[in-house]
């Protein structure tokens, strides 16, 4: 009887977990798409890696090769100073790429908690999940980039925060004027 009601509280302690983390991933895409980027910033760990490899087309016998590896060529590589300044050039206006501002909306799917309870100060949970990122500017241009994420969150003051961010686009080729989008 006490390992199936241990059971049960292990259960409800995942289940409330996953909706805490599904919680936490859409607050952050509204923030993201309502152009709240300073506060997107208070939602980042004070040694955070954001990084998106480059994706090759290769052959199957070849598929471990396929994004490019940690410090390698990468879209994006930054820590927080990085992030600031990306944020900064928004928002002061300097960033000719988002002058008119981009319109967005992101949709994360498919969210599933890979290792850790989450419990704890200072405890991390590792999550993967989908996203479709959509980005409209001007009158004409039209983006459109699907693909995965791995992120890690850490507990600080009883909430999550972002700690690491691995973005995999399942585009090889680019075809947007620019990448100032946050992923």
């Amino acid at each position: 009887m006490e390992d199936a009601r241990g059971r049960d509280r292990g259960r409800e302690r995942r289940l409330l977990l996953k909706h805490e983390v599904e919680e936490f991933l859409f607050l952050e895409a509204d923030v993201l798409d309502s152009r709240r980027y300073a506060d997107w910033l208070e939602l980042l760990t004070e040694d955070i890696h954001y990084w998106m490899p480059v994706r090759r087309t290769t052959t199957a016998r070849e598929v471990d090769r396929e994004f490019t590896k940690p410090g390698g060529v990468a879209f994006f590589d930054d820590d927080l100073a990085t992030l600031r300044m990306r944020v900064d050039r928004m928002l002061l206006g300097r960033a000719w790429a988002e002058d008119p501002p981009s319109r967005t909306r992101r949709l994360i799917t498919n969210v599933r908690i890979v290792a850790g309870d989450g419990r704890g100060e200072g405890a991390e949970v590792t999550v993967a999940s989908n996203f479709q990122l959509y980005r409209t500017r001007l009158d004409s241009e039209e983006d459109n980039w699907i693909g995965r994420r791995e992120d890690v969150l850490r507990r600080v003051d009883g909430g999550f925060r972002l700690a690491r961010r691995h973005v995999f686009l399942e585009q090889t080729v680019i075809l947007a004027q620019n990448l100032s989008s946050l992923f």
